[in-house]
């Protein structure tokens, strides 16, 4: 397990460079913005992954907040009882996973009614016949249809969204060097972290083919802009504040009061 130790020391001293966290955000927007003018140029050539059926957008993308709850959700409970096993702050820091999963649920669940109630259903992908039956995506895909309507970008969403996450939830990761972990919760501690970053890098690339390949520039720009403002607005607003479930633990009280 020493490679992975030394994996896990230079991830975590590349997330302890202030400008990686700041600028890590607003990646998203500038890939979004440069992709959809590829996209719009059709400067990327057709590749494996401008195909919906690519193997990690059928298997990982598509059920991506799953595949980021199984793996935060135990890394949160770990990382966070090395600073305090206090029922009331473990729940508090699992709050965190369900407020994000409420953002999540909200957001793509808006996206779908603003497809529904501003599309209609077409006799076939040329929109050219109008099927006044089908009121409702779901219906006229069913009847073999074609909907067509403003499709904000839910990949676009999700994936910056998940990354964003994934990112404020696994911070407490530079300060447990000092924890009293014994050889077990270390090793799976150590895991987890690393595969949620490749799961990230993997987000971030997934998020770069949506951009240049799929959706018109609005769509994946509301999207990425969607994203922004659900991290924006808990971790750098609502989460300061006294009533909340708190921003993940930095440090150990031992330190803390070193740097007092």
């Amino acid at each position: 397990m020493a490679a992975v130790d030394v994996i896990v020391n230079n991830l975590v001293a590349l997330w302890r460079i202030p400008a990686v966290r700041q600028h890590y955000p607003w990646i998203f927007l500038l890939i979004s913005a440069v992709g959809s003018v590829l996209k719009e140029l059709q400067l990327v050539p057709q590749t494996y992954f401008s195909s919906s059926r690519n193997a990690l957008n059928v298997y990982f993308v598509k059920v991506s907040w799953g595949w980021t709850l199984l793996l935060l959700t135990p890394f949160v409970l770990l990382s966070n009882s090395s600073f305090s096993r206090s029922v009331s702050f473990l729940g508090r820091r699992l709050l965190s996973l369900a407020v994000a999963t409420a953002v999540w649920y909200v957001c793509t669940e808006t996206f779908f009614y603003i497809e529904d109630v501003t599309g209609s259903c077409f006799e076939s992908d040329t929109l050219t016949v109008v099927n006044l039956e089908f009121t409702s995506k779901v219906a006229c895909r069913r009847a073999g249809f074609h909907w067509s309507g403003y499709d904000i970008s839910g990949h676009s969403f999700i994936l910056a969204y998940s990354s964003l996450f994934i990112m404020e939830e696994t911070a407490p990761m530079a300060s447990l060097k000092t924890a009293s972990l014994s050889a077990l919760p270390r090793m799976v501690l150590n895991l987890l972290y690393v595969a949620l970053n490749l799961i990230m890098i993997m987000w971030v690339w997934m998020f770069a083919c949506t951009s240049v390949y799929f959706h018109d520039p609005s769509h994946k720009l509301l999207g990425t802009i969607c994203a922004l403002l659900g991290w924006y607005l808990t971790y750098r607003v609502w989460y300061l504040k006294p009533l909340s479930p708190g921003l993940p633990p930095q440090r150990h009280p031992k330190e803390q009061k070193q740097h007092a």
